[in-house]
């Protein structure tokens, strides 16, 4: 296998880690400035429901599901972290997902943080951010997932919407800004999808996606 060398930035920003604590279901992050929801519970929430009831009828492949992304998230990072042994016994399906991703995740480069908790008390979330790094020269957050089938990109506003928090987040924690978001999927049927957008198309539904879950969580709340 043949694998790049890639650099890294230290960050001037020093970025701590973060306790997280579980409630009914929701992952909540204790942040200097709070406890806040995390990026995924509040972006998913509109899926909530659905998706519970499909881990319940579907608890097999929902462990698989769960297990092959997190293999492919580690197997990713150590690859940018330039920590990737090509004689591990990688399991062959995680590394069919990963090799269909190696020529996109060739095209990072200059990796200023790597799965570094980031929060922001305008939105009141906290999260983990896959990578921030110049993809094809351009700052982005850059976010990797695994999946059954090929995705729409009309399925996968939450994942823009999750990718946009944490571009706010980044800003409003080091003072600079990114314009750009890349989602990396690599799918079980063999096809590699990477969609490019700006953060700014989706701050709307990012707004309305937390407006919906703290309304009803007051409501929650009140009985």
């Amino acid at each position: 296998m043949n694998m790049k060398k890639f650099r890294h930035i230290v960050s001037e920003e020093a970025f701590g880690d973060l306790n997280t604590v579980y409630e009914n279901g929701q992952r909540f992050y204790n942040t200097p400035e709070g406890q806040y929801p995390s990026v995924t519970t509040v972006t998913g929430w509109g899926k909530n429901k659905f998706f519970a009831k499909w881990r319940k009828d579907n608890p097999k492949e929902s462990r698989r599901v769960l297990n092959r992304g997190n293999k492919l998230h580690n197997l990713i990072e150590e690859y940018i972290n330039n920590n990737l042994d090509s004689n591990s016994g990688i399991e062959l399906p995680i590394l069919d997902l990963f090799l269909q991703l190696q020529p996109e995740l060739d095209n990072i480069d200059n990796v200023l943080a790597q799965e570094v908790p980031l929060w922001s008390s305008t939105l009141e979330l906290a999260g983990r951010v896959d990578c921030v790094a110049e993809y094809n020269g351009k700052l982005s957050i850059i976010d990797f997932k695994g999946s059954t089938k090929t995705k729409r990109k009309s399925d996968i506003e939450n994942y823009f919407m999750q990718a946009t928090a944490y571009a706010i987040m980044w800003q409003e924690m080091t003072g600079k800004p990114i314009d750009n978001i890349v989602i990396m999927i690599a799918t079980e049927n063999g096809d590699c999808q990477v969609f490019e957008d700006n953060p700014n198309r989706y701050a709307k539904a990012l707004l309305n996606a937390i407006r919906s879950y703290q309304e009803e969580m007051t409501i929650n709340n009140e009985f």
